[in-house]
């Protein structure tokens, strides 16, 4: 199931609760960030949260980032074995990416977010 398939109206009513996780905290290497986001998503899960917002940076340099591509990778596998419904990476942060205005309709309070519309490659919003 994808984030744009998910408009169930009992998720919409239900208050939102989204956690922000830095795992750039600390400059971990990509194994130590996969071990936190796995962490992670484990408590976000228990405690009822329906989203995460993952800080994971672009790079120092501004071109890339290995904790960001390892993070996305692993997001990507995550998906694929029913482990989170859905992410979206920063650049596709924006009403006009047809996952993000499904996530928005289903979570209207997210249309506050600070990085929403901002193209920011250095975090990525997480439907547990």
């Amino acid at each position: 199931m994808t984030i744009a398939d998910n408009e169930s109206s009992a998720a919409s009513a239900e208050t939102m609760k989204i956690k922000t996780v830095n795992l750039e905290e600390g400059m971990p290497t990509v194994e130590q960030a996969r071990t936190r986001l796995a962490d992670e998503l484990h408590k976000a899960k228990r405690d009822g949260a329906r989203l995460l917002k993952i800080i994971h940076g672009y790079g120092s340099s501004g071109v890339g980032g290995a904790l960001r591509d390892g993070i996305l990778g692993s997001l990507a596998r995550q998906k694929m074995d029913g482990a989170i419904e859905d992410f979206i990476a920063g650049e596709d942060w924006r009403i006009a990416d047809a996952s993000a205005w499904q996530l928005l309709k289903q979570f209207p309070e997210l249309k506050n977010d600070s990085d929403l519309g901002r193209g920011n490659r250095g975090i990525t919003i997480v439907l547990l």
